[in-house]
């Protein structure tokens, strides 16, 4: 099934080009394989070798969605794009989060690329997929956030509301053990080089651990407007 995205013109108005890479997959979700993990302390280890707190900001692929969220209204630093605070959190030493196959795959690849990447349940998205921005009280419930303020910040919504931010994902379309189709969104606000290559890194780490299956990928340009394959 391919999924559909389309952008509302508020969005587009403030950021007229950027891209998404979208993955979308049938899973089955599992305890990560101790080579998945080996590949999670290496690349924690060979981060904390290579980067201080403060240059984390500049890193170019997160630099450039820290400046669509302030083109959007919102301040960076209150709340950050996932792969800005998962680097921080490396870089302080406390390490990357250990969830289960799927999602581990997904912050092993976000923290490698700069990417920020919302991995949501396919089954529990309901409707037609539009990315906007975040309304004053609109709700929303992070995964291990409470009730999150998304005003300004760009937002994915189905028929039942909003569902997912660069920031975090939702509690409604969260991946739990349950969950056999994915939907991975890949947050592209600087139209980098390396959004075909991590796309397709990720593609081959869900085959690889995540018994992938019907996994299909696309880069969706929204300032041309086309789909590509």
């Amino acid at each position: 099934m391919k999924i559909k995205i389309s952008v509302s013109k508020d969005l587009q108005n403030r950021l007229p080009g950027f891209r998404l890479g979208l993955i979308n997959a049938t899973v089955f979700c599992k305890p990560s394989s101790a080579k998945l993990l080996e590949l999670m302390d290496e690349q924690v280890r060979e981060i904390q070798g290579r980067y201080i707190l403060g240059e984390i900001n500049k890193l170019n692929i997160i630099a450039s969605a820290r400046d669509a969220y302030k083109k959007c209204g919102n301040d960076p630093n209150r709340y950050r794009p996932s792969a800005d605070a998962l680097l921080r959190r490396i870089v302080k030493g406390y390490g990357i989060y250990q969830i289960n196959n799927i999602v581990d795959v997904l912050n092993l690849i976000s923290v490698q690329s700069g990417f920020s990447i919302g991995g949501y349940d396919l089954s529990v998205i309901e409707g037609a997929i539009v990315l906007g921005i975040g309304k004053k009280d609109e709700e929303y419930f992070g995964i291990g956030r409470g009730r999150l303020n998304i005003n300004n910040l760009p937002v994915l919504r189905d028929k039942k509301g909003a569902f997912g931010t660069p920031t975090s994902d939702s509690e409604r379309t969260m991946i739990t053990n349950t969950t056999q189709g994915i939907l991975f969104v890949f947050f592209d606000f600087g139209k980098h080089d390396s959004l075909h290559k991590y796309v397709d890194v990720c593609s081959n780490l869900l085959i690889e651990h995540c018994d992938g299956e019907k996994l299909e990928r696309r880069i969706i340009n929204f300032e041309t407007k086309k789909q590509k394959e």
